[in-house]
């Protein structure tokens, strides 16, 4: 029995073509769930679908050959529109208002997690699986609980943070129990063709392109220039569109200067960039919102936790307080040089998944300078 999901369940697998997912469909196969493969048909540019990195043609072909393989039905689901709608828009709508957005908090919670989820139960299944490096623990009489993914270097837990009760309740991840280079082996030995395929880190819909060349073709309005400034309000040059830089950049400022100048804060509403030395960088307050309680019981008091500010970064210990409005506010124990509003904040008790909210901004981005004068 795989995550306490009982034998004989009906359980659609969410599939790209890729390792993964490929394998979580093998796993449940072999272990006697009645399975069926789900594949999305998601937006492209035109002319760029064949370079779209969740479904190109050759991917959604493979996907299909190991449903055959592995003798369950498969089914190409179109969510071109609602992708665009809710995914790319607020990619573009993100840039737009000067914060770096995630689109994979975005897909999970309504794509994959609502739309694609909606259609496996509408059709039968009891549950829905992917190829998330992430565990569940189901007890007896309490919430189903999100925990970190054995591969402690390829966890998703971050992702999947988006997820409630309800959610939870139909999701399975079987290969959370795994490594990267078990899942690779059981491929192997399953004699699946997706085996030798490569991961990717790009962004799906971006289709191989930077994302400064996409929001230049889908929005424009991002190449807006303004003043970069330090801390005591000098203006030491110009920038040529907040979307274009993130916190923690050093190259490409073209500002010359006695020290070496990173990007500390994108400050929206007066469209300007402020820069400090790596001495400023570090920031050791935010504040999120839209927090969602993992749990399904929303804290009311403060506490200690672990807590992970983008994907890429590793666990920071601090304090998390609960706000009114659906807001927290994150203390971390040591000053952090990356956060960015836009981004997702995790917080974690040991390897559980507590709650995730998305980060509105520190002192410097929520209050903006005062007083601004050009360098002489």
């Amino acid at each position: 029995m795989i995550q306490n999901v009982p034998k004989g369940a009906k359980v659609a697998v969410a599939m790209s073509g890729g390792v993964d997912s490929s394998v979580t469909a093998a796993l449940l196969a072999q272990a006697g769930y009645d399975v069926f493969g789900m594949m999305l048909r998601l937006w492209s540019e035109p002319g760029q679908e064949h370079a779209n990195r969740c479904c190109t043609p050759d991917a959604m072909a493979l996907a299909k050959r190991i449903a055959n393989q592995l003798s369950i039905p498969f089914y190409a689901i179109d969510a071109k529109d609602v992708f665009h709608d809710k995914v790319v828009q607020y990619f573009l709508d993100g840039y737009t208002k000067g914060v770096t957005p995630n689109p994979c908090l975005v897909c999970n919670r309504h794509i994959r997690w609502e739309f694609l989820l909606n259609r496996a139960l509408a059709m039968g299944a009891d549950y829905m699986a992917t190829g998330h490096y992430a565990r569940l623990v189901r007890p007896d009489s309490a919430s189903v609980q999100l925990m970190r993914g054995v591969d402690v270097r390829k966890d998703q837990s971050y992702v999947l943070g988006v997820l409630d009760q309800a959610q939870l309740q139909r999701a399975v991840f079987p290969v959370g129990e795994y490594t990267k280079p078990e899942v690779r082996a059981l491929a192997e030995e399953f004699e699946l063709p997706a085996a030798k395929v490569k991961d990717s880190q790009d962004l799906c819909f971006l289709a191989g392109t930077d994302y400064p060349d996409f929001l230049s073709r889908h929005a424009p309005q991002t190449a807006n220039p303004g003043q970069i400034v330090n801390r005591a309000g000098e203006v030491l040059g110009e920038h040529r569109g907040l979307a274009f830089y993130t916190i923690g950049q050093r190259k490409g400022l073209g500002i010359a200067y006695a020290e070496p100048l990173y990007v500390i804060a994108k400050q929206a509403a007066d469209n300007t960039l402020l820069v400090g030395t790596a001495d400023e960088l570090g920031q050791s307050e935010l504040t999120a919102a839209n927090v969602n309680w993992v749990t399904g019981v929303p804290e009311t008091e403060p506490f200690e936790g672990e807590i992970k500010i983008r994907y890429t970064s590793g666990f920071a210990a601090g304090r998390v307080t609960p706000l009114e409005d659906g807001r927290c506010s994150v203390q971390l124990n040591q000053p952090a040089r990356d956060i960015a509003p836009g981004q997702a904040a995790v917080a974690y008790r040991g390897d559980q998944v507590i709650a995730s909210g998305i980060i509105e901004g520190t002192e410097e981005t929520l209050h903006p300078l005062k007083e601004i004068r050009l360098v002489k």
